[in-house]
């Protein structure tokens, strides 16, 4: 019986194995890779595996967005709920809301989320110099790296104001959005969540911003009922790049 059981678990360890190398197979960018991904899964585990992959592979993908952080408060308390639900979200900061904050910009990294730069001032880019602008990515970029050892990458253009040629002078990928809650606004959380539910599909890129008591309930809120409707939440990089 003992060697029964043994060889039971091998089994479930080694499928376990095998689930997670045919789906990233199956996710890589080459058509070739995740069909021999795809083949593999079925010659070597069957038709069940092959449709645990699948379905994983087909699951629609959204990213939780948010600007104007960290709050000495309210961040936190979204990154204890992304934790407990091992949700990774995406992040622009001010840099001006880095300042005393730097403990939880350290964890955002810990644990995985992506950062990003929304400006130091949050100011509007196509309002000011070109020499103004990049002043104020770049100081708000050099907070960053201090604390986390790596420059952002994407950028979060405050009002959604993106001077042309911009990029070329900071080499930075702006980031907007899809669904904007104006959470700012109306700080309802039953409002907020009325207006994902109206919007969200495949792709979805949702705007928030994490100094609301309200946000956090929401965005909490919606990380449940979406995961629960089959919705996979992934950090704003993987929809926006090939």
């Amino acid at each position: 019986m003992r060697k029964g059981k043994r060889k039971f678990g091998k089994c479930v360890i080694c499928a376990g194995i095998l689930f997670a190398v045919f789906a990233v197979l199956c996710r890589a960018d080459n058509s070739a890779i995740q069909e021999a991904g795809v083949s593999a899964a079925k010659m070597i585990a069957g038709e069940g595996m092959q449709r645990l992959v699948m379905e994983e592979l087909d699951r629609p993908q959204i990213a939780l967005t948010f600007d104007d952080g960290p709050d000495p408060e309210y961040t936190e308390m979204l990154l204890d709920g992304l934790k407990e639900r091992g949700i990774k979200a995406s992040f622009f900061l001010l840099g001006k809301s880095i300042e005393g904050n730097e403990d939880i910009v350290k964890r955002m990294y810990r644990e995985g989320h992506l950062i990003g730069n929304h400006t130091y001032n949050h100011v509007q880019l196509d309002r000011i110099s070109d020499a103004g602008a990049r002043e104020e990515i770049l100081k708000t970029n050099n907070r960053i790296y201090e604390i986390t050892g790596e420059y952002p990458v994407y950028m979060r253009p405050p009002y959604g104001a993106w001077k042309k040629g911009t990029e070329f002078c900071v080499e930075m990928i702006p980031v907007f959005w899809t669904i904007d809650t104006l959470d700012w606004k109306t700080q309802n959380v039953q409002e907020i969540l009325s207006r994902v539910r109206k919007n969200i599909k495949n792709g979805s890129v949702i705007l928030m911003h994490d100094e609301y008591k309200t946000t956090v309930k929401a965005a909490l809120a919606l990380a449940d009922e979406l995961t629960e409707q089959g919705y996979e939440f992934v950090t704003v990089d993987r929809l926006i790049l090939p």
